[in-house]
């Protein structure tokens, strides 16, 4: 039997993920829990068991396509399990498919079992040839309700591509359009004005002298004939129309075609549409491809007519970069630039550091500590701690050094409850600690600090930081932190300013230690010295109260033996 299996829901919050890459192929036998594909959310990468023992069938979506939870990404043959309706569907279509098989000629017969050996995904068609198809493209017919083995492939070997699906639902939708059929029919029409096609042929009284490039979407039905339909019979003097938005309050629309509309920034409420589903409008990818077609077109009819008055000297108002088809931000890109797409884990660190910042007004202390009693105190230590195969960096004396600070200054141990308005105390001295990966900044969250002593922290720390940085972090992990540490100094820098990890209220960055000149007892002598930035939430922590809380955490660092006390 077939046993569909959705893209779970691999995480609290996260709606979709970008498959990144599969581990098997239809053919392929598989074990319950094997993994079957990677998939990056918006928090980590993941790894997609398989549910069933089985054998693969089909898979439903490529490396690289943004699918959400929910969404069907592959199908195995399973032996014993009962029938479910998709299961009976599945078996009718391979019932029909035989059926065409039998009626092919004995040579496309042995083409098919060359091309099934092969392991080539394919289909039969209602000829008895055998066409080939993505996954993707075989999705995008069943939503658009294309019979893909009527379809013609462009592609390599006949292959049907989505461009060939596309092109295909047009070409029905054309078909149903030009037939004496009732019902009503969504359309779109595109049409030039020129100086001959008269004076009033647009129904907002523009004249046919400007010659402007003008787009309708409107609806037809039974009784309607005239003006639309002369336009699309192709006759002279067609009647232009305005874009309408329909402005629904709710829309009926499959996964994708939502995305799509994100991507082609349409409402989808806007999209015109005749069709129904549970009594709910219903809008598919070509009514939205068609809508944003036509908004398109209307914004270069706008910049065309606005260019062709200013040549006339009729000087109008200036076109901004909406009107001209693009967005207020929209970037140009020059040859030899290159794009990349902005989602996923880089997405996700953008709008937390936008709401920090746009949020908490910050305010940063510098200070610097002579740090030359901690150096030489994890020099000593070291060895020892590699005997227990534990590798001892500096981080685990600053964490316990921050640790005892917060339990004497806890106001920047704290969290703005801005919607009860309140100052949450935290009890936990949760640290986490900012990592740099391949795909950003993570923030490992090692729990506990204040309990826990130098090598366990050592190993925890440096457990979480592999993680983060081999992607397979947990996101429990990277939760319930309290206060943040960003080593800056590791990769090379004095001082920051660091962005706070909201609704935290501190965050504490790391300079290098580098040997500098420094006063001691009346003599200028070489000592190692570690810069601190510390960011404050001004709302909640005053000036006083950072340096207060650094001058604590120099004390611990500058004679780390006090540590032993904590």
């Amino acid at each position: 039997m077939v046993r569909e299996f959705k893209l779970p829901d691999v995480g609290e919050g996260v709606a979709e993920g970008e498959l990144l890459e599969w581990h098997v192929q239809p053919g392929d036998t598989v074990e319950e829990d094997q993994v079957v594909a990677e998939v990056e959310t918006d928090k980590a990468v993941v790894d997609v068991p398989s549910p069933v023992n089985g054998t693969v069938r089909e898979l439903l979506a490529e490396p690289g396509e943004v699918v959400p939870v929910g969404t069907v990404i592959i199908t195995f043959d399973v032996e014993g399990e009962p029938v479910t309706e998709s299961d009976q569907d599945a078996t009718a279509d391979t019932e029909t498919a035989a059926v065409s098989e039998e009626s092919a000629t004995e040579t496309e017969s042995e083409e098919a079992v060359a091309e099934e050996s092969s392991g080539t995904e394919s289909s039969v068609n209602g000829q008895g040839g055998r066409i080939f198809a993505a996954p993707s493209a075989r999705r995008l017919a069943r939503e658009l309700g294309v019979d893909i083995a009527a379809v013609d492939g462009s592609g390599p070997g006949g292959r049907v591509t989505e461009a060939d699906v596309r092109a295909a639902a047009e070409g029905g939708e054309a078909a149903d359009a030009g037939s004496d059929g009732g019902g009503k029919q969504l359309k779109s029409a595109v049409s030039r004005i020129g100086d001959d096609e008269g004076d009033g042929a647009s129904g907002d009284g523009q004249s046919g002298d400007s010659g402007g490039l003008k787009s309708a979407v409107s609806r037809i039905d039974d009784g309607d004939t005239g003006g639309s339909a002369d336009a699309s019979a192709g006759g002279a003097g067609a009647a232009a129309q305005s874009i309408e938005a329909a402005g629904r309050e709710r829309t009926l629309a499959a996964p994708a075609t939502r995305n799509l509309a994100d991507e082609l920034g349409v409402d989808i409420d806007d999209v015109p549409t005749d069709e129904m589903r549970d009594g709910e409008p219903y809008v598919d990818e070509a009514a939205v491809r068609e809508y944003a077609e036509a908004q398109k077109q209307a914004q270069a009819a706008d910049a065309e007519a606005l260019a062709n008055a200013e040549r006339a000297g009729e000087a109008g108002p200036p076109t901004t970069t909406a009107e001209s088809g693009a967005g207020p931000d929209a970037v140009e890109a020059s040859e030899g630039d290159r794009r990349e797409p902005y989602r996923g884990v880089r997405k996700t660190i953008g709008e937390a550091m936008e709401r920090s910042k746009f949020t908490a007004p910050h305010v940063t202390h510098h200070d610097k500590v002579d740090a030359t009693a901690l150096v030489e105190l994890r020099e000593k230590l070291k060895p020892r701690a590699e005997e227990r195969g534990v590798k001892l960096t500096y981080m685990p004396f600053v964490m316990k050094a921050v640790a005892a600070a917060l339990a004497e200054h806890p106001v920047l141990n704290t969290q703005l409850d801005e919607e009860n308005g309140e100052i949450v105390y935290k009890a936990d001295h949760n640290v986490g600690v900012a990592t740099a990966t391949d795909a950003g900044l993570m923030v490992p969250v090692v729990k506990d600090v204040d309990g826990k002593g130098l090598l366990q922290l050592a190993s925890e720390t440096n457990e979480l930081v592999s993680k983060a940085r081999e992607r397979s972090i947990a996101r429990e992990e990277m939760q319930g932190g309290t206060f943040t540490i960003t080593n800056f100094g590791a990769i090379g820098g004095e001082y920051a300013t660091p962005i706070i990890n909201y609704p935290e209220t501190a965050i504490l960055g790391l300079g290098a230690i580098e040997e500098r000149p420094m006063a001691v007892d009346g003599e200028v002598v070489a000592r190692d010295v570690l810069t601190l930035s510390l960011s404050i939430d001004h709302r909640v922590v005053d000036g006083a109260d950072a340096a207060r809380f650094v001058n604590t955490l120099k004390e611990y660092l500058e004679d780390p033996t006090l540590l032993l006390l904590e």
